[in-house]
């Protein structure tokens, strides 16, 4: 008995002195989308914030395809030794649990969560040849020419089911065009190649202000100073609501001392005064928090997601 006591101590005090002195190489951060878009937002402010505070570097990675499955699977493989993470996101761990029956990690039981980052609301935007000025001049259009082509950061993103449930709630039909990530479907999108998009503000920021991109609906539950679009409650498709969120994890089995001490980098990360700022100023919320309230917010994400897609009657493409 007393050497059991004792063992337990000693597993106790190693833990804690390994969180002390952790970390002692890089880390890596994985993103599991391609360079582009909001994910490189939340991901280079992470990291550059973290690296500065724990006198480490904290490397981000692009691991892209299948929605972000081949990056999240990654890092649920990894050792949980804190020196792996992964940048998870609406799409790996509310969406992809909640509509994929094929999903090759489970996104409650192989992670451990960190600490929520930041949501980001969505808004519909069309290309500017398009001829739509407000939400119900292109539900009249969309309904007009079937099957108008719009574009995704692939099969079963939160940009594909938020156009899926729109469509359905609206009454058109159009023609989805997957790409593997919100960058690549922008440069069509601005191009022309692809008439209209739901993505998230902070991606579509530049281009609106830049004239590339005609913003119609904000998909949030009140505007936001960042742009000047209406919601869509406010024209007349009350409670769509769309909120992209980011949020670091880790492999399952992290100790609960290198737990806390990463909750509370990435907290502190995401609450400096600059990286707040420079959300907010592209209609993002910065959120920070705790390894158990990440959890909760997972748990509610994917019964959130499941009910949406009975909702849209949507089935994943494989």
């Amino acid at each position: 008995m007393m050497r059991t006591a004792a063992f337990a101590l000693l597993m106790l005090v190693s833990a804690c002195s390994i969180a002390q002195g952790f970390p002692t190489k890089p880390i890596r951060l994985i993103a599991p989308f391609p360079p582009g878009g909001e994910i490189d937002l939340v991901a280079r402010g992470i990291s550059a914030k973290m690296t500065e505070s724990m006198g480490q570097s904290v490397v981000v990675e692009n691991i892209s395809g299948a929605a972000g499955a081949i990056g999240s699977e990654r890092v649920a493989k990894s050792a949980p030794d804190g020196y792996t993470l992964l940048v998870g996101a609406t799409t790996t761990h509310g969406i992809n649990p909640a509509l994929n029956p094929k999903l090759t990690y489970d996104a409650v039981k192989d992670f451990t969560p960190i600490s929520l980052v930041t949501t980001i609301p969505q808004v519909l935007v069309v290309n500017t040849s398009v001829p739509a000025n407000t939400l119900a001049e292109f539900v009249q259009l969309a309904k007009a020419k079937p099957g108008l082509p719009y574009g995704s950061a692939g099969n079963g993103s939160p940009h594909h089911l938020a156009i899926a449930l729109f469509s359905s709630i609206a009454g058109f039909n159009a023609t989805h065009v997957p790409y593997k990530g919100v960058g690549p479907a922008l440069v069509d999108l601005v191009s022309g190649q692809i008439a209209f998009m739901s993505v998230g503000i902070t991606a579509a920021d530049p281009h609106i202000k830049g004239g590339k991109l005609r913003p119609l609906a904000l998909a949030a539950p009140q505007r936001v100073t960042s742009i000047d679009v209406p919601t869509f409650s406010e024209q007349g498709y009350k409670g769509f609501e769309v909120m992209a969120w980011y949020a670091i994890f880790a492999p399952a089995g992290l100790s609960p001392e290198l737990t806390t001490r990463l909750s509370a980098e990435v907290a502190k990360a995401t609450n400096s005064p600059d990286f707040r700022d420079r959300l907010k100023s592209l209609g993002a919320t910065p959120v920070g928090g705790t390894s158990p309230e990440l959890a909760a917010h997972v748990r509610n994400e994917i019964e959130r997601w499941t009910r949406a897609g009975k909702a849209a009657n949507f089935k994943m493409e494989q």
